[in-house]
């Protein structure tokens, strides 16, 4: 009987020692022990104290980490990788955590409106280029040209400077004045524009009639809040023109807003279905093309696609194509079978949540599906005629002289116009299947 108590005695010497060693730290915090773990140890827990709650678990883990963890931690820094951590352990790649500032650059890319001169700008060791100068707006009346090189902003150097901050210092309030430094090829001494800020809209749709031949071509760079207006006004000029055919270029395009593919399907068909959409429990969305607002269309459509084509870029695309409405021209598309809904937080940042699966007015489910190295496997829109560009090629999209989708699309088209879609006063273009030079990688 006295063995048996000393083994007694010793046993609960052993879970003092444990259950001092558990609270110990939040002793020196000067909080009251924990009795979680002591209970757990005895086997006095309840199921309902075991499975706590998950806010009290992160909140738990957070809060170890900030304070002990072997050097300072930012709260927020936690906070963000904890949001990211937790969308990322979905495997939905459009599910995604987006910081106060890349949620700005979301909203920029689809409200596409914002204070600033009006260009394009591009990262250069000694500032940033300037690529493209928006027609009519505050820097093209200023005369800031393309390929323009911004050293300086406002006097000081942007020499080595990141061009997200460069962007930064050049926009500003509308009514503000920014002045630019600039080195320009022409010019023996660098020049000094000064510009007046403005409302900006992004322009998205690049329009024109084809050198020596009468096919409209569109493109479009996304489908963001203002393309739906940009597109109806470029397709009215080149029907004034007399276009026989249209090649509308949807490469590249990773997509934007549903509401705006429906406003420009909403030109070619009344009252149609666009896509249906499935959510989690099984519920089911119809987005239809609305009616009063479809033009007489009296010419072949060709629509160029390729594989950085996605989302709203391959309803628009894979919508006319199942009305029968267009001619699909490149390589297949992503596959981006999903619809996000964009969720505010707090402080600025937001969850950009897949909501529902989308489905074309065909049926056909065109969800991406990957191989064990994430490379594409299936899925996406399938061309009617494939067009490749050639690994390594040399050329720009758009350009009639080096892109050989563009040129397969003009023969597209003129398989079903003839010979009249060409100017008889204009310069041959040589169709030769013959592949462009090489491009640099």
């Amino acid at each position: 009987m006295k063995a048996f108590s000393r083994i007694l005695l010793f046993a609960l010497g052993i879970l003092f020692l444990f259950s001092l060693g558990f609270g110990w730290r939040d002793i020196q915090q000067g909080k009251a022990p924990d009795s979680s773990a002591f209970r757990q140890l005895l086997g006095l827990s309840s199921s309902a104290s075991v499975s706590q709650n998950a806010t009290d678990v992160f909140k738990r883990a957070f809060d170890d980490i900030r304070n002990d963890y072997y050097k300072p931690v930012e709260s927020l820094d936690l906070k963000y990788a904890g949001l990211t951590g937790m969308m990322a352990s979905l495997g939905d790649p459009h599910t995604q955590f987006l910081s106060p500032k890349d949620t700005a650059s979301f909203r920029l890319e689809t409200d596409g409106h914002f204070a600033g001169v009006g260009a394009r700008l591009s990262p250069d060791p000694l500032g940033a280029r300037v690529v493209s100068v928006f027609e009519q707006g505050p820097a093209d009346r200023a005369g800031l040209r393309k390929d323009d090189l911004i050293t300086g902003v406002n006097g000081k150097t942007v020499s080595g400077v990141d061009i997200d901050d460069i962007v930064r210092q050049v926009r500003g309030e509308p009514g503000t004045w920014v002045s630019l430094m600039i080195m320009r090829k022409s010019a023996t001494k660098p020049i000094t524009i000064k510009i007046q800020r403005a409302n900006v809209t992004t322009p998205t749709v690049e329009s024109k009639v084809l050198p020596g031949t009468r096919l409209g071509y569109i493109g479009i760079s996304i489908f963001s809040q203002p393309t739906g207006e940009q597109f109806e006004r470029a397709l009215g000029r080149l029907e004034h023109e007399g276009i026989k055919g249209l090649i509308i270029d949807v490469r590249d395009n990773p997509g934007g807003l549903l509401d705006t593919a429906v406003d420009m399907l909403s030109l070619y068909v009344e009252d149609k279905v666009v896509v249906k959409m499935k959510g989690r429990e099984g519920d089911e969305e119809v987005a239809k093309t609305m009616r009063g607002l479809r033009r007489r269309n009296v010419y072949p459509i060709a629509v160029l696609i390729n594989e950085d084509s996605a989302s709203a870029a391959e309803i628009f695309s894979g919508v006319l194509h199942d009305y029968r409405l267009a001619t699909l021209v490149g390589n297949h598309s992503y596959g981006k079978a999903s619809v996000q809904n964009v969720i505010p937080l707090i402080d600025g940042a937001s969850a950009k949540i897949t909501i529902a699966k989308y489905f074309l007015p065909s049926g056909k489910d065109i969800s991406r599906k990957v191989d064990e190295y994430g490379g594409y496997a299936s899925g996406g829109i399938q061309p009617d005629i494939k067009a490749d560009w050639p690994p390594q090629a040399e050329g720009t999209i758009g350009d009639l002289k080096t892109d050989p989708q563009l040129k397969k699309a003009i023969e597209v088209l003129k398989s079903k116009v003839g010979a009249s879609v060409f100017l008889p006063n204009g310069k041959a273009l040589a169709l030769s299947s013959a592949a462009p030079p090489e491009r640099e990688a």
